[in-house]
């Protein structure tokens, strides 16, 4: 369905019980709520809403810049308009960047938060590769640049072995819009929130593939330090979509945490 927020309408899928606790899920950059097909069978007690970020999916894609200010105001909005007071958060990578700026700007949406992938801070070493990609994109369209994220985003391994799993991953990047794929990229360049996280007073888990390049593990262990209270896994024998390349890890731990929460069982500080 079609939901209006913040000047836009972004795509989002409703799945589960009613009644069920409520999970909402943010997807990578050049992706969509289908990367998180995965998880689906584990939450089937839960009201699941699956969402396509702006420029992303099903989504509207309008002319940038974007920022993650903007991208958290979306998901904000998306839940005022649902009429979702409290969440459980899940997000991975540009999700879990979402997923940090609502629970600075907005804790009193969320319950807990699961965040996976990700990162605080974007270093400006990095800004030359990320200006690479917007180029190529802007140039080339987006097939030219789908080869080179399943390899930051998969084992060699997995890849060999998982191509019906990989298949679907292909085309959401192959798909994303250019629009859409340059502007969040623009967002993500200019990440730094390190310093605000220590805010945080929520229910967290950080979970991250040990071999991942995108988001290194330390990356995902600087969140976890910053947000007092919360939980770390690291995954092995995982890059970035942990959630697919390990989905039972994954699964388990989402499933564990989640229940927690909501048996009201509380976290021990580290």
């Amino acid at each position: 369905m079609k939901v209006k927020t913040n000047g836009i309408e972004l795509n989002c899928t409703v799945e589960g019980p009613e009644d069920g606790p409520v999970v909402v899920m943010s997807h990578s950059l050049a992706s969509s709520h289908r990367m998180w097909d995965s998880q689906m069978p584990v939450l089937t007690d839960y009201r699941v809403y699956r969402f396509d970020t702006r420029g992303h999916g099903d989504s509207d894609a309008p002319d940038g810049p974007y920022s993650l200010d903007m991208l958290a105001d979306d998901a904000r909005g998306l839940l005022d308009a649902l009429g979702l007071e409290k969440v459980h958060f899940v997000g991975l990578s540009m999700g879990g960047m979402i997923g940090q700026m609502l629970a600075i700007k907005y804790p009193e949406v969320l319950l807990s938060a699961t965040l996976c992938a990700t990162s605080s801070r974007m270093p400006k070493e990095a800004w030359p590769a990320w200006q690479e990609r917007i180029d190529t994109a802007t140039a080339q369209g987006m097939d030219i640049l789908v080869d080179g994220t399943m390899e930051r985003w998969f084992t060699d391994g997995f890849i060999s072995t998982n191509e019906s799993a990989i298949a679907p991953i292909r085309e959401l990047v192959r798909s994303t819009t250019v629009q859409g794929y340059t502007s969040c990229i623009g967002a993500i360049m200019k990440l730094d929130i390190t310093d605000r996280l220590t805010s945080i007073d929520l229910p967290t888990l950080v979970i991250a593939g040990e071999n991942d390049e995108s988001t290194p593990l330390a990356a995902n262990e600087a969140i976890h330090h910053a947000i007092a209270g919360s939980e770390f896994l690291p995954v092995p024998n995982a890059k970035h979509f942990v959630n697919i390349e390990q989905s039972k890890v994954v699964n388990d731990a989402l499933s564990r945490f989640l229940a927690d929460q909501i048996n009201g069982k509380a976290q021990t500080p580290e």
